[in-house]
């Protein structure tokens, strides 16, 4: 199998979910040893398909960045399995063809784009992992990607800061699709737009969630966003999920009081 093939999931292993997290825990540890271990997540567990949105909400400090992290491999659970179509998620950048699989998308869209790149070469660095192009065959994938997210291919000769921050984050979106993952994950990706930016970059996310079939983790605290582009809804407490429901059951009778609670905060 060359660089640029992709093995297929029957390779290595279920389709169905595309992401499945069982009794996870997380327990982070001093360095040093001082101080007591922080328990970040305890017995998380859920699914997500093909083309299925699950929306993470809590209070700061319940654990959804965790998870995010978890999913994109750069924690490893102290207990319990999280899998990418059967693949540990600690282990994706080893192994054979799952490389670029899972990509993420920043709340800040400058933590994924360098100054010092131009545009095209931002979007265009996740591909490198995953395969190598002649020059001119990735210029023109970038133009596709950039064209894809609804911005003139023109911008792919500036930097950052000369982009407004709606138009970055679509960047930092066409950075994350142009591996053609099978998930991605969402962290806080709207909230530092303003209203009417926000909706335009979540009918993009929606848009190109129907088109590609990937399947996305929705972190955020903006429970408004959250209902408009998830299918389900996982509600995180103290490093537990307190609540998973579908996202019409969650928003019109909500079981757990915390959910009742959160969903106040919108009144």
């Amino acid at each position: 199998m060359t660089n640029m093939e992709r093995a297929p999931f029957e390779e290595l292993g279920t389709t169905d979910p595309i992401v499945a997290v069982t009794d996870v825990g997380v327990t982070y540890r001093s360095r040093f040893g001082a101080g007591n271990p922080v328990m970040a997540l305890r017995g998380v567990s859920f699914q997500v398909n093909r083309g299925q949105t699950l929306g993470i909400v809590g209070e700061s400090g319940s654990g959804k960045t965790t998870i995010g992290r978890v999913i994109l491999g750069l924690v490893k659970p102290t207990s319990g399995s999280a899998t990418i179509g059967g693949v540990a998620s600690e282990s994706l950048r080893r192994t054979h063809g799952m490389a670029g699989r899972v990509q993420m998308v920043p709340q800040n869209p400058d933590w994924s784009l360098n100054p010092s790149l131009k545009i095209w070469q931002s979007v265009i660095e996740p591909l490198r992992i995953v395969r190598r192009d002649p020059r001119s065959t990735r210029r023109l994938l970038v133009d596709e990607m950039l064209t894809r997210v609804g911005l003139n291919p023109e911008l792919a000769n500036r930097r950052p800061h000369e982009l407004s921050g709606g138009q970055r984050q679509r960047v930092a979106i066409a950075r994350a699709i142009i591996t053609k993952p099978d998930v991605i994950v969402f962290d806080e990706a709207v909230t530092a737009l303003d209203a009417s930016v926000q909706t335009q970059i979540l009918n993009l996310i929606k848009e190109l969630q129907v088109e590609r079939k990937f399947g996305a983790l929705f972190i955020s605290h903006n429970l408004a966003a959250v209902r408009y582009v998830s299918t389900d809804v996982a509600v995180f407490r103290a490093g537990s999920i307190v609540e998973c429901a579908s996202v019409q059951r969650f928003y019109n009778s909500p079981e757990h009081p915390y959910s009742r609670s959160l969903l106040n905060s919108l009144d």
